[in-house]
Order: structure tokens, then C-alpha cells, then sequence
């Protein structure tokens, strides 16, 4: 475990233990003096707490979809399983059936026990899977349709069982059911299955998400276990645990939305990461490449040593220009200079030799994005090289300007030009046009054969 992963997580760790002690003291209280166990008969208080729970679950639910659909983990399934259970079951089983101010019968009831359980079950679960699924959608379909198949049999079984169900009395004064009673410390002891395990998860993993499920776990042991000594299936009353139900599930709200926003940065940090990967790789390695190979063969003995020493040279000045622009794609400063003289750099080098007379024109207080002097570097790039190389052109004008509102990039030689076949089918073409969408820019190309060639990128707004 890295120090500061250790540390961050001691001081968790030193939370998650006074914030136990003070539930678990409340709850000695509640236990030591039953005068303290109040229920209010606040139906429409009841009835809104079972609608923000619903909410909140069904945001959760939505949210870990979200992640599997990314990344693929089961623990995202299980927990989109999980919710939209919990989400489905309180709809189904708390809220509709007193929307007409009509009390909670005996099948609601016990068919919303069933639900939960299957929910816990589900969330408990999580922590301890840990591979990821090779699909995404699915998976996804059948475990929503695992839910809805489970939720169907838990109504199914307590309709059909009808009054062979334990009565439940109406404020939890009465003695309730062993049944009830059972279920109730069942839902107890998975939330601290649960509690365990995104706790053992931060313990080893260090992510930020597991710290919250955890925490939201141990509020949800805590207001099971007020349900325990106050036994409540009821929609006029509520009891302390209602309100550390909700709390528990506005902590998991917050929790998953974080994990996310940190998942978008994540995914966008690896993607520069292999943007800038694939640049050292196309332009950097290549060149080292060729002073690898030049230099061998000076020491195996070349039959003409001042050429081979003459293109060693000109290919340590190449890699040393690309090591320079290599920087400037680590950079995630904004603004345009670091490029300006990057990109003046390199057609300084490539016009030494006078074979190719470049005119450079970039006005004054345009910005690119970091990504976008990266593409446009390397199209314009290759599109001097193409020139150069290909049309046998004398002379080129870059320009990178702003008209009307719209930023573009323009090359324009006066080249031997290509015909339609040859612009379709070459490689450098499908590069450009590539690294014109990678920015989200558009591309256009003409080119006449005896004419030149002029293309043209219009970057996004």
C-alpha cells in the first residue's frame, strides 16, 4: 500500500470508527430505554421519504449503468441490479398502492420484504467481484429483467399466500412475527456484509467510490437495525430509521457522481496518454530508427561514409525536432506559442536545403487547444511532406487563421497535383482526414493534376 493511500485511508478508516460509535450509541439507547423508540404517524411525510429513497435509488441504478456500460465490472452491474430493485420494489410495493390514501395491505407488505431482500442480496454481492464482463448491453438487459422477473414472484407468492402471512400490526406497538422480525435482521446483516466488504475494497483498491458505498452501507446497518426494535410496515408512520434510510441513500448519490466525474477524467487522462503514445511512436521512434541504422552501418563500413554520415546527421536533427514537439504534446498549457515556434522549427528544417520554399502565416490571437496543435501539426506536416516529397512542389503556404467566426488550417503547393484514384487511395489522405476528426474538424481536399494540391481543416467551434 502506497503512503499516501495508507494514510488516506487511516483517516477513513478513524471515521468510519466514530461514526459506528456514535450510531451504535444511539442505537444502545433506543435498546436500553423502549420510551425512546418513537413512531410518528406522518403519512405524508412516510410517503415522501419512500419517494426521495425511490429517487435516489433509481439515480444510483442509472449511474452504475453507466459505469458498467464503460468499463465493464460486475460490481457496477450488481449494484445497478441492486438499485433498480430497491428503486422498482419501494415504487411498486410502498408508494402506488397508497396513493389513494389507502393503508398498505399484508401482500404489499410482505412482497416488499422479498424485494428488499433480493436488493440487499445484490448490493451485498458487489464487493467481492471482481472481474468484468467481455458485453455490455447484455448483461444489463438480462439483469434488468432478472429484477423485474424476481419482483413478479415476490407479489406473486404473497398474493397467493394471502392470509397464511403473519398480520403485521399497523405502528409496530404490537409483538410482530418471528418472520418479520428475521427478514428485518436478514437485511441487517447484509448491509453489513456489505459494510465489509467496500470497506476491505477501499482498503486495497484506494477508490474513492468503495469509501462512499461503504459509508452508505453503514448507515443502511444502523437504520436496519432501528427497524429491528421498531418493527414498522406501515404508510402512516415513520421512525428514526426512515430518516437514516434516506440519508443513506443521498451519501450513495453522492458517492456514485463523484465516481463518475472521476471516471470521464480518468478516461480522458489514458486517451492523451495514447495520443501521445502514438505520436512519440510516429514520429520520435521513427527517426531514432534511422540514426540506429545509419550508425551501424558507419561501424560495419559503409561504402560511402560521408553520405551515410551526411543522412546520420540529418536524421539526429529530425529526432532531435521531434523530441522538441514530443514536449510540447506533454504539455497541457493553453495558447498558441509553444506551438508557433514548434511548428517555424520544424519548416525551418525542412526548407534548409532549399528544395522547398514554405511561406508560414499564423495570425496573430488564434488559440488552439493542446489537441488541436498536436493534429494540426502533424497534418500540416504531412502535408509539406507530400509536397515535398510526392508532388515535386517549389513552394507551399500554410496559413492558420481565423475568418468569420471560423478557425482553419490551409496548405496549398504548386505541385504536380494528383488524380482522384490517387487521392482516395492514399495513406497519407486517410491519416489527415483521421487526425482532422480525432479534433472534431473537417476536412477538405482539391487537387488538379499539373495544378498543386490545396487542403484545408476547419477546425470546431
Amino acid at each position: 500500500m502506497r503512503r499516501e493511500h495508507k494514510d488516506d485511508y487511516q483517516a477513513w478508516l478513524w471515521g468510519e470508527v466514530l461514526l459506528i460509535g456514535l450510531l451504535g450509541a444511539a442505537l444502545a439507547l433506543f435498546v436500553a430505554y423502549p420510551s425512546l423508540r418513537n413512531t410518528y404517524a406522518l403519512p405524508h411525510v412516510r410517503l415522501v421519504l419512500d419517494t426521495a429513497v425511490m429517487l435516489a435509488a433509481g439515480i444510483v441504478a442509472v449511474l452504475a449503468g453507466i459505469r458498467f456500460s464503460v468499463d465493464g465490472r460486475r460490481l457496477d452491474l450488481l449494484l445497478c441490479g441492486g438499485f433498480t430493485a430497491t428503486a422498482a420494489t419501494t415504487l411498486a410495493f410502498a408508494i402506488a398502492p397508497v396513493l389513494g390514501n389507502e393503508p398498505l395491505h399484508r401482500t404489499e407488505a410482505w412482497a416488499g420484504i422479498g424485494g428488499k431482500l433480493f436488493a440487499m442480496t445484490l448490493i451485498a454481492a458487489a464487493p467481492f467481484s471482481k472481474r468484468r464482463t467481455s458485453g455490455r448491453g447484455r448483461p444489463l438487459g438480462e439483469m434488468l429483467v432478472a429484477v423485474a422477473i424476481v419482483l413478479t414472484l415476490s407479489w406473486s407468492v404473497a398474493h397467493q399466500a394471502g392470509t397464511s402471512l403473519p398480520p403485521l400490526t399497523d405502528d409496530g406497538a404490537g409483538d410482530q412475527p418471528f418472520l418479520l422480525m428475521g427478514s428485518l435482521a436478514a437485511l441487517a446483516l447484509l448491509s453489513l456484509i456489505a459494510m465489509v466488504g467496500f470497506g476491505l475494497r477501499f482498503r486495497s483498491r484506494g477508490n474513492d467510490l468503495d469509501r462512499w458505498l461503504c459509508l452508505g452501507a453503514t448507515l443502511a446497518l444502523f437504520a436496519e437495525l432501528h427497524y429491528v426494535f421498531t418493527p414498522l410496515l406501515s404508510s402512516r408512520f415513520v421512525s428514526q430509521g426512515d430518516f437514516l434510510r434516506v440519508l443513506s441513500y443521498s451519501v450513495l448519490l453522492v458517492g456514485v457522481w463523484r465516481a463518475i466525474r472521476y471516471a470521464e477524467f480518468g478516461r480522458a487522462v489514458a486517451e492523451e496518454r495514447a495520443r501521445v503514445a502514438r505520436e512519440i511512436h510516429d514520429g520520435l521512434a521513427q527517426y531514432l530508427f534511422a540514426v540506429s541504422t545509419h550508425a551501424s552501418m558507419l561501424e560495419s563500413g559503409a561504402t560511402d561514409p560521408a553520405r551515410t554520415l551526411a543522412q546520420l546527421k540529418d536524421a539526429a536533427a529530425a529526432a532531435q525536432q521531434e523530441a522538441r514537439f514530443a514536449v510540447l504534446a506533454l504539455s497541457s498549457a493553453g495558447g498558441s506559442a509553444p506551438f508557433d515556434s514548434a511548428l517555424r522549427r520544424y519548416v525551418d528544417f525542412l526548407t534548409a536545403d532549399g528544395l522547398l520554399e514554405v511561406d508560414l502565416e499564423i495570425q496573430n490571437g488564434i488559440r488552439l487547444a493542446p489537441d488541436e496543435q498536436i493534429e494540426v501539426f502533424r497534418i500540416v506536416q504531412e502535408g509539406l511532406a507530400n509536397a515535398r516529397k510526392h508532388a515535386g512542389a517549389g513552394r507551399a503556404v500554410v496559413e492558420i487563421a481565423e475568418r468569420a467566426g471560423e478557425r482553419f488550417v490551409t496548405v496549398v503547393d504548386d505541385g504536380s497535383g494528383f488524380d482522384e484514384e490517387e487521392i482516395a487511395a492514399g495513406q497519407g489522405l486517410k491519416n489527415m482526414r483521421a487526425r482532422a476528426a480525432s479534433i472534431g474538424g473537417g476536412f477538405r481536399l482539391v487537387s488538379t493534376p499539373g495544378r498543386g494540391t490545396a487542403l484545408e481543416v476547419v477546425l470546431r467551434a
